[in-house]
């Protein structure tokens, strides 16, 4: 059954929260757009020269997956490109207007002994009878860096079009289960280039990226005993910062990095707790007789919001960390849970459940006024992409999908073997 009890979940010191049926990572994944946005942009992108047969580092077939996965541009397909060029020099207008093109990507790869050189163009084609060049960049790099410097590329496209920080260059972690063994894996926001950065027969849970994308926290239960870790990725060493008694659960970086708002039960009943790094002081901030947990801080650190049941039934709640202040943020639906501010701090994204049917939505916080999202009804487990402008899930049909925070674009990965939990899309990464 689909049926999510909030208090089993919570309380069950194995049990996982919000399981979502999976992707295989090991080979990348094949993102299918299933809805867009009415005026997509359209863009041509053109094979590198000098890449025939590059496979998995094709840089235009990167950048071309890139900008169709975000749902934001009409990407015209390669069978349709009516001719080749690989310079802004060699861009014909009236060519690519006579498909309906915009804009244009060209470039090349040249090998330079152990390196490569990489340029590209971004290229408009519908200012007067000359094309403007808008982005023109060369790079020189490692063979191996092929894949992200397509994925930048893909970002420098999408920023310079819509105005928007891109997300491509981004990474995502998540917990690959299998039976008798949990992994838990970063990858690119693509799903290529997997790499486990803990396996264990016990159970791992909630991934959290620190607010520069060098660490992760989450919850471990080697030995049989639930305790909170954190991760520094580039050297693989492991701090335990909470093993209290009971449950130590959903943990969240403060946007300093300093502090982890975290849940333990070591007064009877899980509760928010602010835990300072450096000090190992530990701060509890909600009490009561209710069930509180999964705290997300908002982008000014003043507040968080977490989810409780101190109302009768599972909703959100703001905690104000400078009056101690507690107001309850949702009142549509008899189930609200797993929420997280937008960017601008201006909306919250959470799961929200309605005649039974669960599914993603987003609350404008200055008018209460909520947008379904996702339509399904058995959705769960949104994170928000750092942009704001996308959110990844689980769905029912055993894959995971994607949505706009507008609704207007949706995306979904087709599901393989295995299983994933609590999907965590890391910040932007310098």
């Amino acid at each position: 059954m689909f049926e999510l009890n909030f208090k089993k979940i919570v309380v069950s010191a194995l049990g996982c929260l919000m399981m979502i049926k999976a992707y295989a990572m090991d080979n990348g994944v094949n993102i299918v757009l299933t809805q867009g946005v009415d005026k997509a942009l359209p863009i041509a992108v053109v094979p590198f020269a000098g890449q025939s047969n590059a496979g998995s580092n094709d840089v235009a077939a990167v950048i071309r997956a890139d900008l169709s996965f975000s749902g934001q541009f009409s990407v015209l397909p390669s069978a349709r490109l009516p001719s080749s060029p690989s310079i802004a020099t060699d861009v014909n207008p009236a060519v690519w207007r006579s498909v309906s093109v915009d804009d244009v990507v060209v470039g090349s790869v040249t090998v330079l002994g152990e390196k490569v050189q990489v340029s590209f163009a971004l290229v408009d084609v519908v200012k007067g009878s000359n094309s403007a060049v808008l982005v023109k960049q060369s790079y020189v790099i490692n063979k191996s860096q092929l894949r992200p410097l397509a994925h930048h590329i893909a970002d420098v496209i999408f920023q310079q079009l819509t105005g928007v920080q891109g997300i491509f260059s981004t990474r995502l972690a998540y917990v690959l289960t299998r039976p008798g063994s949990y992994q838990l894996q970063i990858s690119d926001a693509d799903g290529f280039n997997p790499r486990s950065i803990l396996i264990s027969n016990e159970p791992i849970m909630s991934p959290a990226w620190s607010p520069d994308g060098k660490q992760l926290a989450y919850v471990s239960f080697e030995g049989r005993k639930a305790q909170i870790v954190i991760t520094t990725l580039s050297t693989g060493q492991r701090r335990i910062v909470s093993a209290a008694a009971g449950i130590n659960g959903a943990p969240a970086w403060s946007p300093n990095g300093q502090q982890l708002a975290l849940v333990l039960s070591k007064s009877g009943t899980p509760k928010i707790y602010l835990l300072t790094l450096a000090t190992g002081t530990l701060k509890q901030l909600t009490r009561g007789d209710a069930i509180d947990t999964e705290p997300s801080f908002a982008a000014d650190g003043q507040s968080l919001l977490f989810t409780s049941d101190r109302g009768g039934s599972p909703q959100i709640y703001r905690y104000d960390l400078s009056s101690a202040k507690i107001s309850r943020m949702t009142f549509n639906g008899d189930y609200n849970a797993r929420a997280s501010f937008s960017k601008d701090g201006k909306k919250i994204v959470f799961l929200h459940r309605q005649n039974g049917q669960y599914n993603i939505a987003v609350q404008d916080l200055s008018s209460s006024n909520v947008l379904i999202l996702t339509h399904s009804g058995r959705n769960d487990s949104p994170t928000l992409a750092p942009n704001g402008m996308m959110v990844l899930f689980g769905n029912e049909g055993g894959e995971l999908g994607l949505v706009s925070t507008d609704g207007r674009v949706n995306l979904r990965v087709p599901g393989k073997n295995g299983k994933v939990q609590d999907p965590a899309w890391s910040p932007f990464l310098n």
